[in-house]
């Protein structure tokens, strides 16, 4: 009885010593200000922050993650789901695209073992991260070479919401990078799109299939 109450708790609360410090860092502005509603007996106001401060720390996760790929895998930058998988502007390239809900973690990862290119930030537009119109929204392009060959790529792109407004990248031009390797985060609600060489790919995730940062097998070298 008492091991099956640990492991339920442990499932429900485990995601707790994941938070990044960031989100720390919002709890606790967000427990401070419930604080002082609180003390001032305005009890709705109170637990309202009581509840932005969780779902601050929640959304500021970063679950531990050690999936082993294979040399030909592309692993999946971002938890999700896929919303389309085409060629675009590039027709030697195929785009997959992951929508973020807020409630999927947000940590942005390397795709493959290799070298981070140049890094391309846009501004745009705030659409919201599901709309067909949201590559247009504010966006950070990472280039991402396997073994730094240019003719394999397998870039990054971290795009904003209609609510999220930070993009944060924490890697930089010419920098190593392992697969599953941590690049970034977008701010509550986001879109991702993986850029690969269409000719020497083959994609195995579908559309509407939920997939995981770090553990999904986004597609195949040929």
């Amino acid at each position: 009885m008492l091991e099956d109450i640990n492991r339920t708790l442990a499932k429900c609360f485990g995601w707790v010593s994941t938070v990044l410090p960031l989100g720390l860092k919002f709890f606790a502005i967000a427990v401070a200000v419930a604080a002082v509603f609180l003390f001032f007996d305005f009890r709705t106001l109170g637990l309202l922050f009581l509840l932005i401060g969780c779902f601050c720390a929640f959304f500021f996760r970063d679950p531990k993650r050690e999936t082993v790929f294979t040399d030909d895998e592309i692993a999946c930058p971002a938890d999700g789901t896929v919303l389309s998988i085409k060629t675009e502007d590039d027709p030697n390239s195929v785009v997959v695209r992951i929508f973020l809900s807020i409630f999927d973690v947000h940590v942005q990862r390397a795709t493959v073992n290799g070298k981070i290119g140049d890094i391309f930030y846009n501004k745009g537009t705030f659409l919201f991260a599901n709309n067909p119109e949201a590559d247009k929204n504010e966006r950070n392009l990472i280039q991402i070479f396997k073994n730094g060959d240019p003719s394999r790529f397998a870039h990054v792109e971290q795009i904003t919401g209609a609510i999220a407004r930070r993009i944060e990248c924490w890697v930089s031009p010419k920098q190593d990078i392992k697969i599953g390797g941590h690049l970034g985060l977008v701010r509550f609600g986001s879109q991702v799109a993986v850029y690969l060489p269409k000719e020497k790919v083959r994609v195995l995730v579908k559309e509407g299939q939920k997939v995981q940062g770090g553990i999904t097998v986004l597609g195949l070298w040929k």
